[in-house]
């Protein structure tokens, strides 16, 4: 093996680390997001004023989740 492929070897193995990485990343933000959307709904249906409105618009919010 030459020199050159071996920089191939190692440029494609560095590629794969960081799509882990990214995938990781993007896992602990997702559940973040999912987490806070959760909260906003629920702040949404804990006004009682709203009726009918906040409770559709909590499950609108909770509809955003990934």
């Amino acid at each position: 093996m030459s020199n050159l492929d071996l920089n191939v070897w190692e440029r494609a193995m560095g590629w794969r680390k960081r799509q882990m990485i990214k995938a990781q990343i993007n896992e602990v933000s997702e559940k973040i997001r999912n987490d806070t959307l959760e909260e906003v709904a629920k702040e949404f249906e804990a006004m009682k004023n709203g009726g009918d409105t906040t409770a559709s618009f909590a499950v609108f919010v909770r509809e955003m989740k990934r």
